[in-house]
């Protein structure tokens, strides 16, 4: 059974969101820091984790930063009191997946948990559909409608990176980070520059997808239904 992991100072909260988890058929784990939750990821780990900012010991800002050096490929996400702009800005920084903002619909939540299970499952593969478009990891291929198009190493990684996470917002930072090394010397342009180049090489051709910039944080890729 999928677990997931829920981290919030408020009892009551936690047991809601238990509730409605639980009638998905998912296991609930529950910390009440971050401290508590670090503890239990190495003892029980979960698929995805549910957490809260504002906490004692450790907030939810710390804990994401560590969640994500330690677990890479692991589902974040933040549910805060806090909507202003920049503190949704800074959850993405520190590499949360979503973000939920109290007071919120419990039914909201669960589908949020459901897609982004889902989203990292389909990152798992080696292929990625996208409408009539597969990209193939092993081949390092992508195919537009039996067409097939050969890209350059880092254009490729950038596309399946995006196509792996639909409707994930990446700033490019992260991009950098995950396509070019946390070594890299060049600027955050490079990001733009693959960005424009893709966007050139496949708008002429599909429609399935698009590569959105999202003002103030980087991109996402967004399937067209």
């Amino acid at each position: 059974m999928t677990k997931i992991l829920v981290v919030d100072d408020d009892a009551d909260i936690r047991e809601l969101i238990r509730i409605y988890l639980d009638r998905e058929g998912l296991s609930v784990l529950q910390a009440s820091d971050g401290k508590e939750a670090l503890h239990m990821m190495e003892t029980t780990p979960a698929e995805l984790v549910v957490l809260d900012v504002m906490m004692p010991i450790m907030d939810g800002w710390e804990l994401c930063r560590e969640l994500r050096k330690l677990y890479a490929d692991l589902p974040l996400l933040m549910v805060t009191a806090k909507s202003e702009s920049v503190h949704k800005v800074k959850g993405f920084q520190l590499g949360t997946d979503d973000y939920l903002v109290k007071p919120f619909d419990p039914v909201e939540l669960v589908m949020r948990v459901k897609a982004l299970l889902k989203r990292y499952r389909i990152n798992t593969s080696q292929t990625i559909a996208l409408g009539g478009i597969l990209i193939d990891r092993s081949t390092l291929n992508v195919k537009v409608h039996d067409v097939r198009t050969s890209l350059p190493l880092k254009e490729f990684e950038l596309l399946y990176k995006l196509a792996g996470h639909p409707g994930q917002i990446f700033t490019r930072t992260q991009l950098i980070e995950q396509i070019w090394g946390m070594d890299y010397e060049g600027d955050e342009r490079t990001v733009d520059v693959h960005i424009k180049r893709l966007r050139e090489r496949f708008e002429p051709l599909t429609a399935d997808f698009e590569i959105k910039t999202i003002r103030g944080l980087g991109y996402r890729l967004e399937v067209k239904a």
